[in-house]
């Protein structure tokens, strides 16, 4: 990686690019600090500071801290991913969508172009029921100061999206990935503030600080190693004579990654578990509240306990096998490869390739599913067998690092070779 990177930097317009790229994040961070007006910080960081277990907290965790320090991109790009999330399902479901999307690039632009619409009003009606839970935390509550509010939380979470595009058109890597890679690298010092008091005040001491970093890194090279790893499924096809040229009797394989789904099956997932708390932090019940739901939170829905890490890998396999069936389709697989004289070596064209297909994508997704799940429920195991309640190795944020990691990795070699034949040809 640092290889790529030391070769990428020697030439002069992936030079700009990364220059840029890092430019936009410096903006990014900068933007993380800017509070929004009429909001009292101190009052809306105690308000959030035992919502780790909702919703909230993941936005917190994504925006780097910036949404319980009340700043100007405070709800981060979460209005973002929940649009892109709503946009492929509605593309699934809604046949005029589908063909939109498979128009090409104009289909695709048009998707992206309903994708920020969508963006900006979910941010809005996000930014609204903030507005109302955080009226403790207001100067002077009216119509102005929330207008000034709601404004100012949709506009950060807008100037994000843009901020993405840029970095994806004229920067290196994936935008979006990016702006909530930052967000999470940025806790760094944070983290190392928790390894620091666990060491000095915990029971374990530094040979507990030791065992989670030796397990950090361990899970570091599972995700690396499930990332990157993937079934190649053979695909041989039929010589073909077209009048007097000869096409066809290639090799080739369609490839079908084990974590195909990324990290979206634990995103849903943490929504699902998340979701009771954070409606009853709407109406002021808590894990110390009496009652049904006060009981369900200190025992469900709270990520302390085994039960909520049982219900947690059970949503996380659901949605794993829920995310694949939407992004694979075998028959389609199977009739594309049938239309071009395809066919898989010992099984014939048509339904049985189907099957085919559909046994090992079942197959590959159960491995990745428990892989996935296994990540998730690991901050579980750790509060509660190693006792280092308030620290977790996140999954979620391990998976995304990572994968941010490699993809523009991936990316800055993909420029140097293209570079490379261009030069060649000129």
């Amino acid at each position: 990686m640092l290889e790529t990177i030391k070769n990428a930097w020697k030439i002069a317009d992936l030079r700009k690019r990364i220059l840029y790229t890092l430019l936009m994040i410096v903006i990014f961070r900068l933007g993380s600090v800017i509070p929004v007006p009429l909001l009292q910080g101190d009052v809306m960081a105690e308000i959030f500071a035992n919502k780790e277990n909702t919703l909230f907290g993941f936005i917190n965790m994504v925006s780097g801290g910036a949404f319980q320090n009340a700043t100007i991109f405070a709800m981060s790009i979460t209005p973002y991913i929940n649009s892109s999330i709503i946009m492929q399902l509605l593309c699934v479901a809604i046949p005029a969508l589908e063909r939109l999307q498979k128009e090409g690039e104009e289909g695709r632009k048009k998707i992206a172009q309903l994708m920020r619409y969508g963006t900006v009003v979910l941010a809005l009606i996000q930014a609204i029921g903030l507005y109302f839970m955080l009226k403790s935390a207001v100067v002077n509550p009216g119509f102005l100061s929330a207008f000034v509010i709601v404004i100012t939380f949709t506009a950060g979470t807008a100037f994000l999206m843009w901020l993405g595009e840029q970095i994806t058109d004229k920067g290196i890597g994936n935008g979006i990935s990016l702006i909530i890679f930052a967000g999470i690298v940025s806790r760094g010092p944070q983290l190392v503030m928790s390894l620091w008091n666990y060491a000095t005040a915990g029971n374990y001491g530094w040979i507990g600080v030791l065992a989670i970093i030796i397990v950090a890194i361990v899970v570091i090279g599972f995700v690396v190693t499930f990332n990157e790893a993937e079934r190649r499924i053979p695909v041989q096809y039929a010589k073909r004579v077209v009048g007097r040229k000869m096409y066809g009797g290639q090799s080739t394989h369609i490839p079908i990654k084990v974590t195909s789904s990324g990290v979206m099956p634990i995103i849903f997932a943490m929504s699902i578990m998340a979701f009771p708390g954070t409606i009853c932090s709407f109406f002021g019940v808590t894990a110390n509240s009496e009652g049904f739901w006060g009981w369900m939170l200190r025992n469900v829905f709270n990520t302390t306990t085994i039960t909520y890490g049982v219900f947690y890998f059970i949503l996380i396999l659901f949605f794993t096998y829920f995310y694949t069936a939407i992004q694979f389709n075998p028959i389609e697989i199977a009739n594309n490869m049938k239309q071009n004289g395809g066919f898989v070596p010992g099984i014939r064209p048509g339904r049985p390739t189907s099957d085919f297909v559909s046994r090992v994508l079942s197959k590959i997704t159960l491995v990745g599913a428990i892989f996935l799940g296994l990540i998730a429920v690991l901050p579980i195991f750790l509060n509660t067998v190693v006792g280092m309640a308030g620290f977790a190795i996140g999954g979620t944020s391990i998976l995304i690092v990572v994968g941010v990691a490699l993809e523009t990795v991936k990316q800055l070699e993909s420029q140097m070779v293209m570079r490379h034949y261009k030069g060649f040809l000129e």
